[in-house]
């Protein structure tokens, strides 16, 4: 079955490029009423609020007709911010040699949570090797439960 995430790019990327921007990603917060449904959207010359007022009174019409998700949730659009979100491989590659930090779905060598700089992205292996003070680590991009941009000042 598919994740509630891909589902609901699938039914609305092609929406948002129409509307000339571009879906960095979704997130899905389950938690009861509470749930809440991010969207994250960007364009060459950012995004303000009312490109994300316009997306989400588009994507509300669009979810009141297909409904992909069950039961109440609030559904928030927003730019991906400074410290972006990083989804898929294409994210990773767009950004090498940035500092990220990131989340792991279980335990790798008794760790989850790692920081450091993106040293290459390996296409055949869906991987991405991770470079800190310590070393590398490869890392399988599938496995990330969450990664973003860390930016220092």
């Amino acid at each position: 079955m598919a994740k509630v995430t891909d589902k609901i790019t699938h039914l609305i990327e092609p929406v948002i490029e129409d509307m000339g921007y571009e879906l960095v990603g979704i997130e899905y917060v389950a938690s009861g009423k509470h749930s809440i449904l991010r969207v994250f959207i960007d364009t060459d010359k950012g995004v303000g609020v009312n490109d994300c007022e316009k997306v989400s009174h588009q994507l509300s019409s669009i979810f009141d007709v297909e409904e992909p998700i069950s039961g109440q949730y609030t559904l928030e659009v927003s730019s991906p911010g400074i410290e972006r979100p990083l989804f898929h491989k294409g994210h990773y590659q767009r950004f090498l040699g940035a500092d990220i930090k990131l989340r792991m779905v279980r335990p790798i060598d008794g760790r989850r949570n790692f920081f450091g700089a993106i040293g290459c992205v390996n296409e055949v292996d869906n991987t991405i090797e991770l470079v800190d003070e310590l070393g590398s680590v490869i890392l399988d991009i599938n496995l990330i439960e969450k990664a973003n941009l860390v930016v220092g000042f």
